[in-house]
């Protein structure tokens, strides 16, 4: 694992646990930690069980023993690191957003492509896809339970910068991070948005803005709850990301979505809803609340219609058998014990996995596409 901030955590967890409750396979070995820093890093390692540290992912690279490279840095560096994985002959998870441009996420996943002739897979870490939850939603709207799907409302709110003074971190800078709000959780609303429909946002209407343009720099060695330094650096990215979409869709018809991405979203700490409505019912999922799906059945009796919360903990649930008996709640980190389940089993199989370098490069283009239209106001403006 190449990275060691907030991501590396909850890989981590991930790669520790998903063997003892899924039968894998293939046993995954947490064989290296690799960060800039050798004493963080060295530190790190230790305490989220991988057997040793390295401060040169190059190197690392070029080891025998070294099969999977999960990447969790800063965006800035996902191309990079990714084509020279690839390159070397290894398997590749690489978190999301898949680069900071299109023509990274271009070249990424070309390279893609290329490596799985050779045998090598990759895949990027949209891990709420994995929400049981989520995964049974998208399996409702496969059997035809909500019929032709109209309308699509996600939102992904938090409020960890709404103080004006925390500090610019690398997250507030476009340079590293690619993009804002859009691209840190947008991104996320943007993938589960078409997993959960199987339709495509082939054009967009957006508007960005940052509310806080200036914040304290960081110290040295000072972390995001440390104190900053009395200097301030410019924030250069957005704050709030809003935008419509529309969705490809058979017969003519384009099903039409509302997305709203924020970091100032006052009180909520990570809020992310999102309501599918069909010509047959309607499903809303909430982060918040990851264990229960509401469903509506429009064909119900008329006396009996309403939305009903479904408690997705039961066996019969995507990735719920392995864990605890029904109504046992999963937490935000089962997501990447089960990103883990679903990697390995690709490679093992020689199979593909989704979400694909080639997924990714299609929510990078509707970021792009995005940003693109509030630069210019552009009514609309189409994807790629």
């Amino acid at each position: 694992m190449i990275g060691h901030g907030f991501m590396g955590a909850a890989h981590s967890q991930g790669w520790r646990v998903a063997p003892r409750f899924f039968d894998l396979p293939l046993a995954p070995e947490m064989t290296v930690l690799v960060g800039r820093d050798p004493a963080a890093a060295a530190a790190a390692a230790q305490r989220w069980g991988w057997a040793e540290s390295a401060s040169d992912w190059r190197a690392v690279l070029e080891r025998d023993d070294i099969d999977i490279v999960d990447i969790v840095t800063p965006g800035d560096t996902h191309a990079e690191i990714a084509l020279a994985a690839l390159a070397a002959g290894k398997h590749v998870l690489c978190e999301k957003p898949l680069a900071n441009s299109v023509a990274e996420a271009e070249e990424m996943a070309l390279a893609a492509e290329a490596a799985a002739d050779r045998g090598i897979r990759s895949m990027v870490g949209f891990t709420y896809r994995r929400v049981p939850a989520a995964t049974f939603a998208r399996d409702l709207v496969a059997a035809g339970r909500l019929g032709e799907i109209r309308q699509v409302r996600a939102a992904y709110r938090q409020d960890w910068l709404s103080d004006a003074e925390a500090p610019l971190t690398w997250r507030l800078q476009k340079d590293r991070a690619g993009s804002g709000s859009l691209g840190d959780i947008g991104a996320h609303a943007i993938d589960l948005a078409e997993f959960i429909t199987g339709l495509s946002l082939e054009t967009v209407s957006g508007v960005l803005d940052t509310v806080v343009r200036e914040r304290p720099l960081l110290g040295e060695g000072v972390g995001l709850s440390g104190t900053a330094s009395s200097e301030r650096g410019v924030v250069t990215v957005d704050d709030i990301a809003l935008f419509a979409g529309r969705f490809s869709g058979g017969d003519g018809y384009r099903a039409l979505g509302s997305f709203e991405a924020t970091r100032f979203a006052t009180g909520r700490k990570n809020g992310f809803t999102i309501e599918v409505s069909g010509a047959l019912g309607a499903l809303a999922f909430n982060l918040e609340r990851q264990n229960e799906l509401e469903f509506y059945d429009a064909t119900d009796p008329a006396g009996e219609q309403g939305f009903r919360t479904i408690l997705v903990t039961d066996p019969v649930h995507p990735y719920a058998g392995s864990w605890w008996p029904t109504g046992h709640m999963l937490g935000y980190e089962h997501g990447f014990s089960h990103q883990v389940v679903d990697f390995v089993a690709a490679v093992a199989e020689g199979t593909a996995p989704r979400p694909s370098f080639a997924d990714g490069l299609h929510v990078q283009r509707v970021l792009d596409a995005v940003e693109r239209s509030a630069g210019d106001g552009s009514s609309w403006t189409a994807v790629g």
